[in-house]
């Protein structure tokens, strides 16, 4: 993950260790990644200098994780990171693991007490001052939100049955999503293909917060839609529960990406065009016919999922958002030609940020003849659209706008 691969990637191959083995792997890879900016800032009390082996600060990180985050008796998880540490061939460094730790365990109080405020909240200088200044009533929150566990939220086909009739059908302890009609909470997580109906598919797993577009854009029955950046296609699959009648074109410039969207439409049942191109080029792709509503679930910092993929606190840089602003833009102003008078696009990030999000349908929609209809219950009202900050469901913004 340091290397700049993403957790689910550098993870694959944790499936080929027994269950048990590989839960807490899982965890240990999880929490570390989660906390890093706290392990780090503790680090770097503990040692004299910085370590020029990379390894070896990682493997700290990994032995400050075990006392601090997960259920290892401390002995344990000293002895293990002492072990590792020579199985990697650091013998010379064994001295270095046990000492350090220890140290923690006996002044912890005081190294904490010592952390700046981003280190103890566990988030990079740059990401909490963000926070803090789009968010001053909530960021207290959101924070809590970004370093906890994220819930498992299962989306029920609407096509085949009623939440509440899966809900009563599956036995499973889980209890519905207020306001998100097709979600249900299940209240421990599970491998999804043990979900009863899973493979039938009576049921996905899917988020709650992105189930919502789906009910914005509200399909109807021979509507031409398009779904711009559709991959991995939950939403995708999700218009068409809503409205298998309608007629989706599902778009991504990943084909690889696109293959997971094929596989759920067939264990779903449905049908889509899927097509595998960038939406920001529609000269590329486009065969002229206008469309009834358009869904732009945009590139986005990703900043309202971090407890979900907490590799975000290392990846992101603030350097990154200006050109995902830019990217932004661009696909908005690519699209806008292509939806019908009185169709609607939908415009949705992940992101908790509002340059990517009011900032960018503000400069969009200067010069537009649009409306902005209402979307009362979702979310917190912002200038322009709605924020949804993580909690019961990750972050999502919706910006909802008709073409006059």
């Amino acid at each position: 993950v340091k290397g700049g691969r993403s957790l689910t990637q550098a993870m694959a191959p944790l499936e080929a260790l027994p269950p048990q083995e590989r839960g807490l792997a899982r965890a240990l890879c999880f929490d570390s990644l989660r906390f890093w900016p706290y392990f780090e800032g503790i680090l770097r009390l503990l040692l004299k200098k910085p370590l020029k082996d990379d390894a070896l600060h990682t493997l700290l990180i990994l032995g400050l994780c075990q006392l601090e985050r997960l259920r290892i008796p401390a002995y344990a998880a000293v002895g293990e990171s002492v072990s590792l540490a020579r199985r990697s061939g650091r013998g010379w460094a064994a001295g270095l693991v046990n000492a350090v730790l220890r140290n923690f365990l006996r002044q912890r109080e005081a190294f904490i007490g010592r952390l700046d405020e981003a280190a103890r909240l566990a988030h990079p200088p740059w990401l909490l001052e963000r926070i803090q200044k789009a968010w001053p009533r909530h960021w207290q929150a959101i924070l809590e939100a970004n370093n906890g566990h994220p819930p498992m939220a299962l989306r029920v086909n609407a096509s085949r049955l009623s939440s509440a009739a899966y809900l009563e059908k599956s036995g499973l302890p889980a209890s519905p999503l207020p306001g998100v009609e097709s979600a249900l909470l299940l209240e421990e997580p599970m491998e999804a293909q043990n979900l009863p109906g899973f493979a039938g598919g009576e049921v996905s797993v899917q988020d709650g917060g992105a189930q919502l577009a789906a009910f914005l854009l509200n399909p109807q029955a021979g509507e031409r839609i398009l779904d711009a950046c559709a991959a991995p296609g939950g939403k995708a699959c999700h218009i068409l529960e809503r409205e298998p009648r309608c007629r989706l074109l599902a778009l991504d410039r990943s084909p690889g990406r696109l293959s997971h969207l094929c596989e759920d439409l067939g264990r779903l049942g449905l049908s889509a065009q899927v097509m595998a191109a960038d939406a920001a080029c529609p000269e590329t792709w486009w065969d002229g016919e206008p469309f009834d509503a358009i869904l732009l679930d945009a590139p986005c910092s990703a900043t309202g999922v971090i407890r979900r993929h907490p590799d975000i606190k290392l990846h992101r840089r603030p350097g990154d958002i200006p050109p995902l602003v830019r990217q932004q833009r661009e696909l908005l102003e690519g699209l806008w030609p292509l939806l019908k008078k009185g169709g609607r696009l939908l415009y949705a990030t992940c992101s908790l940020l509002p340059e990517e999000n009011e900032g960018v349908m503000e400069a969009f929609l200067k010069g537009k003849d649009a409306g902005l209809p209402p979307m009362e219950g979702v979310g917190l009202p912002r200038p322009i659209g709605r924020q949804i900050l993580p909690g019961a469901t990750d972050g999502f913004y919706y910006a909802l706008v008709e073409k006059r």
